[in-house]
């Protein structure tokens, strides 16, 4: 079927859509300053109550929980209808940010984080499976764009509330800021969401998969604990093997993750899939650039907040850049843009191990890698996500717009555990300081440059899946290809 596909920005902002725009936008917004919030305080909440070697535990149990969050949002929205879900996600979201501001303990505070992140995941999933329900499908790439550009915000506001608070030395108050802000926004949500539950049949839920997702990602953390590298190594064997499982379940399971036949071979869907997770896991690396760029480069919390913050800073100004090109534009981003963070990554690897007295002549160089990270990343992103939307079968919408995010949030969780493992064997806490700093940075950012690398061929696979004139006219893609 062809279809109109002008649009305006505008058009996310009239008559009926401008309120249902802002509670998903505000949603992603919400979620994305908590994590820059914690990335930003976490040097500052070990030295106050210590547990380094938990360090990479806060972003990995926050991501697992935003999984399960995540899976679980297509059932919240079939039972309670968009207003009930978001109110119950906000109320998990509230207690998770209690538990962190009282935390005595990073054990409590890891807790807290899970708990934030499993009402974080719900709300952050509900934001994308909303967009194909309440806006025409001429609006997706607008709406993604737009949704995923609440990062954007992010970086001017997170940093800036964990860099203050962590320099008065009252970084729970970081946390419990949040409080008032999730209760007006249960409260708008409530009163401006339709109440009407969604009339797709409820189908039961993948709690095999959801299993094998969450133990493959603890395994690879818990390794990550040993200073063995042969613990570790099993660890990641063990993991992939969890993996292959989940696949295998999945392709004959009737309660799914995924869209059907997503992960069957020759699927288009696959590749896709693949790119997405590849982008995110090169982007991972992000939650120890505040330590790295305060124990190398002598920054506060407040500056270091804010410069590793300017990677999602470049990808937000990507994806508004993209968002409404056409045929071969499409392509010419989903291609590129793995390339842009490969080159990145490596930069990162050269610029962020040698140790500078906070110059800008070491800084600049730094800041324009990681923009360049997220540069790349924002580049296709919009149309990588539109064209999972469009390739699910017309009964598997629900599950495709709630997929985005599972796979999203998977890969974070899988490469937070695998960036903990990595500095942990180059030196983080032992011997720890300024050589073991150096020494995890180059080589975190080294390992991590293998995703983007991979990604360069599997986004190259999924625009020869496709028919160029499927951009421009809007045609649903065919669902599976054996082109690559």
């Amino acid at each position: 079927m062809i279809t109109d596909d002008k649009s305006r920005w505008s058009d996310l902002f009239s008559g009926k859509n401008t309120a249902i725009t802002i509670a998903l936008s505000l949603g992603v917004a919400l979620y994305a300053i908590n994590i820059l919030v914690a990335t930003t305080i976490l040097p500052s909440v070990v030295q106050d109550i210590g547990g380094l070697d938990l360090y990479a535990w806060n972003t990995t149990l926050f991501v697992v929980a935003s999984i399960l969050g995540s899976v679980l949002s297509a059932a919240l929205l079939n039972r309670y209808g968009a207003r009930g879900a978001y109110l119950v996600a906000s109320l998990f979201f509230i207690i998770g940010a209690m538990l962190c501001a009282l935390a005595p303990s990073m054990p409590v505070m890891v807790v807290g984080r899970a708990v934030q992140g499993f009402g974080g995941g719900l709300i952050f999933a509900l934001s994308y499976a909303m967009v194909n329900l309440v806006f025409e499908q001429k609006l997706w790439p607008r709406a993604m764009a737009l949704i995923s550009a609440m990062w954007g915000i992010a970086t001017l506001v997170g940093p800036a509330v964990g860099g203050i608070f962590a320099e008065l030395h009252a970084w729970r108050w970081a946390f419990g800021i949040l409080l008032p802000i999730m209760v007006l926004y249960a409260a708008f949500t409530f009163c401006i969401l339709p109440r009407e539950k969604s009339q797709q049949q409820s189908v039961a839920l993948p709690l095999m998969q959801l299993l094998l997702l969450a133990a493959a990602v603890l395994i690879v953390s818990a390794g990550s604990l040993a200073t063995s590298g042969w613990v570790n190594v099993g660890g990641i064997i063990l993991a992939l093997l969890l993996v292959v499982w989940l696949v295998r379940r999945e392709g004959h399971s009737s309660a799914r993750l995924l869209p059907q036949a997503a992960l069957r071979r020759g699927s288009a869907l696959v590749p896709l899939y693949a790119t997405v997770s590849l982008l995110v896991i090169g982007m991972t690396s992000e939650i120890f650039i505040p330590y790295f760029l305060q124990i190398l480069h002598g920054q506060s919390p407040l500056i270091s907040g804010y410069i590793a913050a300017t990677m999602a800073a470049g990808w937000t100004l990507s994806e508004i850049l993209s968002s409404g090109w056409r045929g071969a534009g499409i392509r010419r981003a989903i291609v590129s843009g793995p390339v842009l963070v490969l080159l990145g990554l490596l930069a990162l690897a050269v610029l962020m191990p040698i140790p500078s007295d906070g110059g800008w002549q070491a800084l600049g160089p730094i800041v324009a890698a990681l923009t360049l990270v997220g540069f790349g990343i924002g580049f296709g992103w919009p149309h990588l996500l539109t064209r999972i939307l469009q390739m699910a079968p017309e009964a598997d919408k629900d599950i495709a717009g709630a997929s985005i995010t599972t796979v999203q949030l998977f890969a974070t969780a899988f490469g937070a555990a695998l960036a903990g493992m990595v500095t942990n064997l180059a030196g983080f806490i032992s011997p720890g300081g300024v050589a073991g700093a150096a020494s995890a940075a180059y080589w975190l950012f080294l390992v991590f440059a293998l995703a983007p690398l991979l990604a360069i061929y599997s986004a190259w696979c999924s625009v020869v899946m496709n028919e160029p004139e499927n951009e421009v006219d809007n045609v649903k893609p065919t669902p599976n290809s054996s082109e690559c």
